[in-house]
């Protein structure tokens, strides 16, 4: 499934969140592999501060195992389906792992990337 997350850098941790990104080490050892470094890579942020980005998960609860990673650097504010579960492949048992190479959130992807600016533009 696709998730929109909404977060905020937790005070004093943005340093710590670029080094992390930059050395890739976000989300090692988590088994969602360079999702973290994609899901960076991707993000916006609002210009009131939070941070948003579209995340693909496999967990029965939503970011499950990604939680703790994201966690050390963010206040996670909201986390929501991308779209409508029932035409998700993967949780409508149609294939397994479709999310992966799916474009479901394709207008959701278009739109955000309108929104603010990329959270890791530093100009």
């Amino acid at each position: 499934m696709r998730y929109l997350v909404t977060a905020r850098v937790k005070p004093g941790r943005r340093a710590a969140l670029d080094r992390a990104v930059d050395n890739g080490s976000l989300g090692r050892g988590s088994i969602a592999g360079d999702e973290y470094q994609h899901n960076m890579a991707q993000a916006r942020e609002r210009p009131d501060g939070r941070v948003q980005w579209v995340e693909t998960c496999f967990c029965a609860i939503p970011l499950d195992e990604e939680r703790p990673y994201w966690e050390a650097y963010f206040d996670l504010e909201q986390v929501k389906d991308a779209h409508d579960r029932r035409r998700c492949r993967h949780e409508n048992g149609e294939e397994a792992w479709a999310c992966s190479g799916c474009d479901c959130t394709a207008k959701l992807d278009t739109w955000l990337a309108r929104q603010g600016r990329p959270f890791r533009d530093r100009g």
